[in-house]
């Protein structure tokens, strides 16, 4: 299992609006063959910065499988003009 780990920095004041399409995007990932789950959780200390973490079965199963499909494009649509900064995303396994 490879954790997704993802600080999402949401264009000031669009919290709300973000979160609302991140619903929309939900059902794009969840099918994504050798996705297990995700979480997203909103920062408390900093106003509009979100935490996203995804468990996926392998590093390929998000970086080819999943960004390589023809949904990521809907799932860029939908969350993409949201960030400011463009998110560093970063993969974990357990040890």
């Amino acid at each position: 299992m490879i954790l997704e780990v993802a600080v999402l920095r949401i264009r000031k004041g669009r919290g709300a609006e973000f979160e609302s399409a991140f619903r929309r995007a939900e059902p794009i990932i969840a099918a994504a063959q050798g996705y297990i789950s995700h979480e997203l959780h909103r920062c408390i200390e900093v106003p509009d910065q979100y935490l996203l973490l995804v468990r996926w079965a392998s590093l390929e199963a998000h970086t080819i499988g999943f960004r390589g499909s023809a949904e990521y494009s809907r799932w860029r649509e939908l969350l993409h003009h949201f960030y400011d900064p463009f998110p560093t995303v970063q993969h974990y396994e357990e040890v």
